[in-house]
């Protein structure tokens, strides 16, 4: 854009100095002449350097998922090719079910038998108070059965006092007595078991053995839901489109689940980041919302369409390690770490395909200086051209 500014400057030069000769050439217009585009240039850069910044540094990045399975197991399928696009969806990779299938199985089982104990305790909760009615009765019968041998050990009692009646007689009446007694306190105990149990109900109105029934069927749910979760933890999905670029898995490699061995790294496409980097008093005037342009070395002579969306106020210089150590003073100053802008590219650019660490450069055009943001534009527009040539000897 110079080169062009120049020509057209050295232009205007010809036609009035020599072409029509309106100024004389002379010390004086010969130095005004090679100065004035110098000092022009100069200030017509740094002033386009505020309002229209420009980076050299603009790349395309994407979320990167490192897949762990869920469960461990033996790998039986990996139906995917390795840098092919992948659908939402599509199988990654599926492992043995087998042990998993048979876990579900057992839960199933388990709950269908604890299911019939709930009923078994439910039905005993529904005969609880005939029980009491039936420890009642036999209660009042064997107290009526106790009355009438303390009458027969009263009777017998004067028989055998008098000589009328045998010694023998009168002990089988006591020993009636004695055991009708202890059949009794057997009979109460019973029937302060009933009622203890009868009175011990929940708020819900059950009995502790259907309360027991009630929470281990829900544990052996809860169990069975983890077991179908495991099931469908056998078969990995991928999460949104991408693509793998790097398959190394196999039929027959046993898949562990521990975050620090992925078994692939899944690459989203969905949602590319771009990043164009800055030095930090460059942004002064860049906002959200502010138009903007890229070119990809991928794509040569083709202009992206972008917008602003958020500055990335934040470096690795500015971030204070949390420890209780002081901070440390390096014996030379660090460089400065430049600032990050993410850009949104506009929908008739969204379908493009932007590759993984793709590099470029761009623009951002502020709402200062409007004047001067088609001087960059066309720099911009010179520089992407650049990219057709390939510059190495080998």
């Amino acid at each position: 854009m110079e080169l062009i500014l120049l020509i057209i400057y050295s232009i205007f030069v010809w036609l009035i100095f020599f072409k029509f000769k309106l100024l004389p050439w002379n010390i004086v217009s010969q130095v005004i002449v090679v100065t004035l585009p110098i000092f022009g240039l100069t200030v017509i850069i740094l002033f386009m350097n505020i309002v229209a910044p420009s980076s050299h540094d603009v790349r395309s990045m994407n979320y990167v998922i490192p897949v762990v399975p869920r469960v461990s197991g033996q790998v039986t399928e990996v139906p995917i090719e390795p840098n092919r696009p992948i659908k939402k969806g599509d199988v990654l990779f599926k492992i043995d079910p087998v042990p998993f299938q048979e876990a579900v199985n057992a839960a199933q089982a388990r709950l269908a038998e604890l299911k019939v104990g709930l009923i078994t305790a439910q039905a005993y909760q529904r005969g609880l108070d005939d029980e009491l009615k039936n420890a009642q009765s036999n209660t009042e019968a064997l107290r009526v059965k106790l009355e009438l041998s303390k009458k027969r050990v009263s009777q017998f009692t004067q028989l055998a006092s008098s000589g009328a009646g045998r010694r023998a007689e009168q002990e089988q009446a006591e020993s009636d007595v004695a055991q009708l007694t202890s059949q009794i306190a057997g009979a109460q105990a019973s029937e302060s078991k009933i009622k203890q149990k009868i009175e011990a109900r929940t708020e819900a109105g059950e009995i502790d053995e259907v309360a027991e029934a009630r929470a281990q069927i829900a544990k052996a749910e809860a169990d069975l839901v983890a077991a179908k979760y495991d099931l469908e933890g056998t078969t990995f999905l991928a999460p949104s489109n991408g693509r793998v670029a790097n398959l190394a898995l196999r039929p027959g490699v046993r898949a562990v689940q521990l975050p620090m061995f992925p078994v692939m790294s899944f690459i989203e496409e969905d949602d590319p980041w771009v990043l164009a980097f800055y030095h930090q008093n460059e942004l002064r005037y860049v906002e959200p919302g502010n138009e903007a342009e890229i070119f990809l070395k991928t794509y040569p002579d083709r202009i992206i369409k972008c917008k602003v969306d958020s500055i990335l106020w934040a470096t690795a210089q500015g971030q204070m390690p949390i420890n209780g150590n002081l901070p440390n003073t390096l014996p030379k100053e660090m460089p400065e770490q430049r600032i990050a802008v993410r850009l949104l590219v506009e929908p008739k650019d969204r379908e493009l395909f932007l590759a993984a660490g793709a590099r470029g450069g761009g623009a951002i055009y502020t709402d200062k200086g409007k004047f001067l943001h088609i001087i960059r534009k066309v720099f911009v527009r010179v520089s992407t051209k650049v990219d057709w040539f390939v510059f190495k000897l080998h």
